[in-house]
């Protein structure tokens, strides 16, 4: 039976936070990120509905409403459901193998059959929720089989899905034993999102090597222009499914919204600085501890440039804020024990007591504070071996309106294809990372005017593609493609 909500976002996490009070007391409250932040005047307008697992395992809360009136409509998990959907299939199979093999994936059958019971059970979460002709969005790579089991199960609703993290070439993702199931559950969307036009690119040819009885790619580019630069916000081709239906393919590349940052607390900003021992250069990377991030690499980049005198460790300081991340991954526990050796290493070699080179923060800060590391920094350091966006670059740019500032960015972050004014590097090659580090270091003292130009270019192309853009250009599509 059909519920009454014509518009519903399905995510692996609900946006709520648990709250236990001193005596045991339990309160779920929600908790506002970007994606929900861009799309809840969406959800208020059409009484909308997000489905999603609330965060803790044998956790079932009853479905409560926003005080804008969104229903958050929770999908318990066990602990065992975690494990291998979540750890297993979602982080140890999939999150590599997308990332291009950084490290080796597992294929595990047992991880597998969870993986597409979970995927089951939040469709027929979605189906109880959805009312007849509802839109349906759902979000990335824990959800993959969820667009194709509504399909069979609700053929009434428009479905879309959205890949937040990149998409891998076909090569690699043909190893994936369940690899016809996985393009099948995502053509049951009338419209697949990807960040870049690349991981369109790869997705068409791998539908056009497995595809067999699943469909064949049809049409040709710019199909659907949509709001935005066109070389990167259309819809890239149509694929035929094997039920006939057209779906439509394409980059919408995510970004955030400016007016969350805020204002600059130029007092805080400044007291961060005394704090840091007023040094002439604060590089900055914010990341969460994960082995794509890079991070023991921009360390060791700028371990070497105070080795050879390029930077002076009375001038230079780096904040590297590391979120805590899936730790009870093998691969997560190295990536950790690595970036801290590495942090040891360098504070006892190039530091002192009183003023340590490297700060390093092994958790996360409140968007407030981190608001004013953005605005401290005079180089961000953004150097992940892969990644489908990066959105703390565009935060860092946000911040610097006035010019100020320079960005080191990996040119394998998908903001590398917006923000290209930024000092690209290749972050597997420890001497680019050193190169891009410098010039964005010297740049204010050789040509200041350039670097403002580099910076007010980018912060321009952020402030105009926000946040807004992508969610209205991606729903426009697949209202377009549900016709």
């Amino acid at each position: 039976m059909s519920g009454d909500n014509d518009f519903v976002v399905v995510a692996n996490r609900l946006p709520v936070d648990l709250s236990t009070a001193a005596d045991g007391t339990q309160t779920w409250s929600p908790s506002p990120g970007g994606l929900v932040a861009a799309l809840s005047p969406v959800l208020e307008k059409h009484s909308g509905c997000w489905v999603g697992w609330p965060g803790v395992a044998d956790a079932a809360p009853e479905p409560f409403h926003t005080e804008g009136g969104v229903l958050l409509h929770p999908v318990p998990l066990t602990a065992a459901d975690y494990e291998a959907f979540y750890e297993g299939f979602s982080n140890a199979t999939l999150w590599p193998l997308f990332h291009d093999l950084i490290v080796t994936p597992h294929y595990e059958r047992a991880w597998w059959e969870v993986y597409r019971d979970v995927n089951e059970r939040f469709a027929a979460e979605v189906d109880k929720v959805a009312a007849p002709g509802a839109t349906v969005w759902v979000q990335d790579y824990q959800l993959l089989l969820v667009p194709g089991i509504l399909r069979q199960t609700r053929p009434d609703l428009t479905i879309g899905f959205f890949l937040h993290i990149p998409f891998p070439g076909a090569d690699l993702f043909r190893q994936l034993p369940w690899r016809e199931e996985i393009v099948r559950g995502l053509l049951g969307a009338d419209l697949i999102g990807f960040h870049l036009e690349s991981y369109v690119a790869n997705f068409l040819e791998l539908v056009s090597q497995v595809a067999g009885p699943l469909g064949s790619r049809i049409g040709q580019p710019d199909t659907l222009i949509v709001e935005g630069t066109p070389a990167t916000r259309r819809v890239g081709a149509r694929i035929t499914a094997s039920d006939g239906r057209s779906v439509g393919v394409g980059a919408f590349p995510i970004s955030i919204d400016p007016a969350t940052l805020g204002a600059a607390d130029d007092a805080a900003v400044e007291k961060l600085r005394a704090e840091l021992g007023h040094p002439a250069t604060v590089l900055l990377g914010v990341d969460r501890l994960d082995y794509t991030k890079g991070i023991l690499q921009r360390l060791l980049a700028f371990e070497e440039l105070l080795a050879s005198g390029s930077l002076a460790p009375e001038d230079a300081v780096l904040v590297q804020i590391a979120t805590p991340s899936r730790e009870r991954l093998e691969h997560y526990r190295r990536t950790r024990s690595a970036v801290e050796e590495a942090v040891g290493r360098i504070n006892g070699t190039f530091g002192t007591i009183s003023r340590p080179v490297v700060h390093y923060f092994h958790r996360s800060l409140p968007k407030q504070q981190l608001q004013h590391y953005y605005r401290l920094a005079d180089v961000m350091v953004v150097t992940p071996f892969k990644d489908g966006m990066n959105l703390v670059a565009k935060e860092y740019v946000a911040c610097h309106g006035d010019g100020s500032g320079a960005l080191v960015l990996s040119e394998f972050a998908g903001a590398g294809v917006e923000l290209h004014q930024a000092h690209l590097c290749n972050p597997f090659d420890i001497d680019s990372i050193k190169r891009a580090l410098l010039g964005a270091v010297r740049g204010f003292q050789w040509e200041p005017e350039a670097m403002a130009e580099r910076m007010t270019a980018m912060y321009e192309q952020v402030t105009a593609h926000d946040v807004d853009l992508w969610a209205g250009s991606f729903l426009d599509c697949m209202r377009e493609a549900g016709r």
